[in-house]
C-alpha cells in the first residue's frame, strides 16, 4: 500500500467506515512499515475514548461480562469497541477467536465492533499491537473501548499500561478465597466485579475482597475501589457496573488523575515499543555480525550480560552511522 493509500485508509477510518476500520486493524496486526505509518496518521486524532480494561482469572466470565457491558452501552446509544486478546494458536500464530464466538449475537450491530487479536507470545495478557488497535478504534469514534485480556494470571498487570479504568473480575468457587490476591492483580483494580454472584459463596468472596482492599495503601482522598456483584450471563447487575465506570471516568477528569494516567500509559507504551524495535534490530541482524559475540558467550569468554550489551552497542553504533 502506497503512502497515499495509507492516508486514504486513515481518512476512511476517521469518517466511521466499518469496512475501513476492519482493514486498518488487519494492517495493524500484520505489523511493519505500513502499520507504523497508519498508526502515525491516526494517533493525533485519538485521545477521546475511555478505555476500560477487563482482566481476571480464566473462567471468571470476562467475555460474557464484556458482551453484557457492550449491550448495555448500546442501549445508551454509545458506539462501542471491543478488543478481545485471545491465546495464540501454537500452529498458525492466530487468535483462537473464542471471544468472537461468545459475542456472535453482537456482530450484526454496526454500533459494536469486536476484534479478536492474538497474543503472539506477548506477556502481560496483551499483544504488542493492542495499543495501536485501541488508537485506531479511538480515531474511528468508538467510545468506550473495552479491552479484554487473555486471562493468564500474574502477567495481566500490563493492562494498566493501556486502560483508564481497570475492572478485575472474580468468581466464587475458583481456587481458594484469596485468588485475586494470589493472581497479583488485586491492587490494579479501579473496580472489582464478582461475576456469577448467584453461586454459593458470593457474599463471602465480596466480603473478603473488601477486607483485603482495606489493607492496601490508599492515596489521600481516594476511595476504595467498589466491589460489585453481577450475573453477566443473565445481564444482572450490569447497570451499577456501568455507573461505576462513569463515576471513575468523572473522578479521573475532576481530580486531574487522567493526565497522570496518560503519562503513565505513554511511558509504558513507548518503552515497550523501543524494546520491541531493539529486539527486532538485534534478532534481524545477519549472523556474520551476531555470531562472533554469541560464540564468545558459548565459549564462556564473556557473560551473557556482556554479550547482550555488546549487541546493543553494535545496533546503536549502526543506527548512529546511518544518521
Amino acid at each position: 500500500m502506497s503512502p497515499e493509500g495509507v492516508a486514504a485508509l486513515a481518512e476512511a477510518v476517521r469518517t466511521g467506515s466499518v469496512r475501513a476500520l476492519a482493514r486498518a486493524l488487519t494492517l495493524i496486526e500484520a505489523g511493519g512499515a505500513r502499520a507504523e505509518a497508519l498508526a502515525g496518521e491516526l494517533y493525533p486524532h485519538g485521545g477521546r475514548a475511555h478505555i476500560v480494561g477487563i482482566t481476571g482469572s480464566p473462567g471468571s466470565g470476562k467475555s460474557t461480562l464484556v458482551r453484557a457491558l457492550a449491550v448495555a452501552e448500546r442501549a445508551r446509544n454509545r458506539n462501542v469497541g471491543v478488543i478481545a486478546v485471545d491465546p495464540s494458536s501454537p500452529f498458525s500464530g492466530g487468535a483462537i477467536l473464542g471471544d468472537r464466538i461468545r459475542m456472535n449475537d453482537l456482530t450484526l450491530d454496526p454500533g459494536v465492533f469486536i476484534r479478536s487479536m492474538a497474543t503472539r507470545g506477548a506477556l502481560g495478557g496483551l499483544s504488542r499491537a493492542t495499543g495501536d488497535a485501541v488508537d485506531v478504534m479511538d480515531a474511528s469514534g468508538r467510545d468506550p473501548i473495552f479491552v479484554e485480556t487473555v486471562g493468564v494470571g500474574q502477567d495481566e498487570v500490563d493492562v494498566m499500561g493501556i486502560a483508564h479504568t481497570v475492572l478485575v473480575v472474580s468468581v466464587p468457587g475458583l481456587g481458594d478465597d484469596v485468588q485475586a490476591l494470589k493472581a497479583g492483580v488485586l491492587e490494579i483494580a479501579d473496580i472489582h466485579v464478582v461475576n456469577k454472584a448467584d453461586r454459593d459463596g458470593a457474599d463471602r468472596t465480596m466480603a473478603e475482597l473488601q477486607a483485603m482492599l482495606t489493607l492496601l495503601p490508599q492515596r489521600e482522598g481516594a476511595a476504595l475501589p467498589p466491589v460489585l456483584p453481577c450475573v453477566a450471563i443473565r445481564d444482572e447487575g450490569i447497570a451499577p457496573i456501568l455507573d461505576a465506570i462513569a463515576a471513575h471516568r468523572d473522578f479521573l477528569k475532576t481530580s486531574g488523575e487522567i493526565e497522570a494516567r496518560r503519562r503513565r500509559t505513554v511511558r509504558i507504551r513507548v518503552l515497550q515499543i523501543a524494546q520491541g524495535l531493539l529486539a527486532e534490530a538485534m534478532t534481524g541482524a545477519e549472523d556474520a555480525r551476531t555470531e562472533p559475540v554469541l560464540a564468545q558467550v558459548a565459549r564462556r569468554e564473556v557473560s551473557p550480560y556482556e554479550g547482550a550489551r555488546a549487541l546493543i552497542a553494535r545496533v546503536k553504533g549502526e543506527a548512529h552511522a546511518r544518521s
